[in-house]
């Protein structure tokens, strides 16, 4: 089994209008599924992750 993050709104965009997916979520909603990885292995995913989000964002 592996770990999933999933941004709920990017995935439901084109489906539902943006009042009613920010009306389901936040905007900002990262949803993770974690799996049964190494704990260290996770957080280095993670963090690698959110420092990716970071960069493009900049």
């Amino acid at each position: 089994m592996e770990s999933l993050a999933v941004h709920p709104a990017s995935m439901w965009r084109g489906m539902l209008s943006d009042d009613q997916i920010s009306a389901a979520v936040p905007p900002g909603l990262i949803r993770l599924a974690t799996g049964i990885e190494d704990t260290t292995d996770l957080v280095a995913d993670v963090l690698a992750a959110a420092d990716g989000a970071l960069t493009a964002a900049d």
